[in-house]
């Protein structure tokens, strides 16, 4: 391989959460209206039964994919191989009938992609440029930049599996935050780790969305059922995204530095309300409840200060 894209990618990976009970605020509720009432749990509802918040709708991920697809189109485009190469008798691009988008000989790109000076002309993760001529910006733009075809379909796999689903429990605000912080975290920590390579990849953010899955299971650990088998299967999720984008040339530090920042920061945003706790904003007006549980666990304000703490410090 002529140049080191060194690739951030991750493999599809699903993490399967094990059910909250009861949604995590169903249960431990009592109805009060003209015909007797039934105790449970010491909550008591005049008029009709709660209902449950409904999941949100993912747009935010989804529109994710389609600007990385967009973006990289774009790469291929302002790389004209076609344009370049036109006359070639060795190391053609490979699928000229694409014309202007066609792909880098694979002897210069094997990932079926642009050249690693369109990559850097676009803003991939340059630590010299950083450092000489100022430009912070690239620490964002190389997570939205892609070295190649099978990157790039790695990753929006992996992230339509993973990013949808946790965007239909938490939202877009929480998790877009998280995606862009732990992506940019990553990228900090490739460049201080890597000074001498040029990277381009999105497996930061999307390693801080695993790290922020594990992290979220254990601060609301008290609500889900088969904990072990929910923490095991996302362990390995994890493993299997590492041992694939190993062959791939990904960025190890950015990785590391994706997940580790994407598990503390899934302490502080997505804590759940403890099971039984009914929030006042979802029960209708006119009716009154007599649920004392406070909204969150000692043990679930602990963890999220140590994990603030953490994210500062580090």
């Amino acid at each position: 391989m002529i140049f080191n894209l060194g690739a951030k990618t991750s493999v599809v990976g699903t993490a399967l959460h094990s059910t909250v009970r009861g949604g995590g605020r169903r249960e431990g509720m009592t109805l009060l209206s003209n015909t007797p009432t039934t105790e449970k749990s010491g909550s008591t509802f005049i008029g009709q039964p709660y209902t449950p918040p409904q999941a949100w709708t993912a747009w935010l991920i989804p529109s994710i994919i389609v600007f990385n697809i967009g973006v990289f189109a774009c790469s291929l485009y302002v790389d004209n191989c076609i344009g370049l190469r036109h006359a070639c008798s060795v190391n053609c691009c490979v699928f000229p009938f694409l014309r202007r988008f066609a792909f880098e000989p694979l002897s210069v790109n094997p990932f079926f992609g642009p050249t690693i000076e369109t990559l850097d002309a676009m803003g991939a993760l340059n630590y010299e440029r950083i450092v000489t001529d100022k430009e912070g910006w690239r620490f964002l733009t190389c997570i939205w930049l892609h070295s190649g075809v099978i990157p790039l379909g790695a990753n929006m796999l992996s992230l339509s599996f993973v990013g949808i689903r946790l965007e239909q429990e938490f939202g877009f605000a929480r998790i877009g935050t998280l995606y862009v912080l732990s992506g940019f975290i990553g990228s900090l920590v490739s460049a201080l780790s890597t000074s001498s390579k040029i990277s381009v990849g999105s497996s930061g953010s999307l390693f801080g969305l695993l790290g922020a899955m594990i992290s979220e299971l254990i601060i609301n650990w008290t609500i889900y059922g088969n904990k072990f088998a929910a923490l095991l299967t996302l362990i390995v999720i994890t493993s299997v995204n590492v041992i694939v984008g190993y062959f791939i040339n990904m960025d190890g530090f950015a990785i590391i530095g994706g997940f580790v920042s994407g598990f503390l920061i899934g302490f502080i945003l997505l804590i759940r309300p403890q099971f039984g706790y009914v929030s006042h904003k979802h029960i209708s007006s006119g009716y009154t409840t007599n649920a004392s549980k406070p909204m969150y666990k000692l043990y679930q304000y602990l963890l999220w200060i140590v994990a603030l703490i953490l994210l500062i410090l580090g």
